[in-house]
């Protein structure tokens, strides 16, 4: 990590009470300068629990927003402001209200990884590691679920509910196929193979562990086993690797990358900083709409999966 630029950034922090947020799957260097590291809903979390006045989100767009629905107070700043999600953008509130047209009797669970109209279109919110758990906790028997299909088929699978998928998928996790896997499981025998449920069903077929970036990060320092496999998009092995060094991570696909994750630069957050650009919000009577399918998520709770939240 170049020091005078994390300096730098320290400065600015310092004289403008910010708080850094980072992914897990941002660059090694960015991932460096974080005040909270993790998930895109638990930084949010943490984000609203702190003193500070401003906050830098080293992400994508949705998380921005997702800090922003849950603490309008502060100042939500992205660095790169054409950092999106591809698979946020595979579903918009009037597709969600033509769904809702057409299965009147549904409830629509839409994943974290959604824009803010889109969540204030919905009657509640997922993340990854509690998809079954809050498609069991409601009511009604039809659900709809977006926008990503391959998520939706986990859930689908593993409830009694009438799960509508439908089409949005996250392009880095679809680059991971069986193949890939079965590989790295010729090459290390002995690792335990971990794989987040964007991927699609024959590759979570393979793993030992359906798991959250959340719960791969816990699993890794809880298992006894010494090599892992890891399914997801690669940015998160540098952080298994720094806190498990004990431990050898193989990304399962060297090339599972997301470009937009990637956006993110030291200089980057530096300029945002200290220029105050790249402001993220949005419109209040979305917003309270937004806050309240998440809640309602909070509310349930997050007994499905111990280890995390995405």
């Amino acid at each position: 990590m170049n020091e005078d630029l994390a300096n730098k950034i320290a400065q600015l922090k310092q004289e403008k009470n910010a708080v850094i947020l980072v992914h897990n799957y941002q660059p090694p260097e960015v991932q460096d300068i974080a005040d909270y590291l993790g998930d895109s809903l638990g930084l949010s979390r943490r984000a609203a629990e702190t003193d500070a006045d401003i906050i830098v989100f080293c992400g994508v767009h949705f998380m921005a927003e997702t800090a922003y629905i849950l603490s309008p107070d502060k100042t939500v700043l992205l660095p790169d402001i054409h950092a999106g999600c591809p698979m946020a953008d595979m579903i918009d509130a009037d597709r969600v209200r033509d769904l809702k047209s057409r299965y009147p009797d549904a409830a629509v669970v839409s994943y974290v990884n959604t824009t803010a109209e889109v969540k204030a279109e919905s009657d509640i919110c997922c993340t990854s590691a509690n998809a079954v758990e809050v498609v069991e906790s409601i009511s009604e028997e039809q659900i709809i679920f977006i926008p990503d299909k391959y998520l939706g088929q986990y859930v689908k699978d593993r409830t009694n509910k009438e799960v509508i998928l439908s089409s949005g998928y996250c392009p880095t996790h679809v680059k991971i196929l069986p193949d890939h896997i079965e590989q790295k499981k010729k090459d290390h025998s002995d690792a335990l193979v971990m794989v987040h449920p964007e991927c699609p069903p024959a590759v979570t077929a393979c793993a030992d562990l359906i798991l959250s970036t959340g719960g791969m990060i816990r699993e890794a320092h809880d298992t006894d086993r010494k090599e892992i496999i890891v399914a997801t998009e690669t940015g998160i092995i540098y952080r298994l690797a720094k806190e498990n060094p004990d431990k050898i991570f193989y990304p399962a696909y060297e090339g599972a990358v997301c470009p937009n994750m990637k956006k993110i630069t030291l200089e980057k957050v530096i300029w945002t900083l200290k220029e105050m650009r790249n402001q993220v919000t949005v419109e209040e009577h979305i917003r309270e709409k937004a806050y309240v399918a998440i809640t309602k998520m909070l509310d349930t709770g997050n007994k499905g999966e111990k280890y995390g939240t995405e």
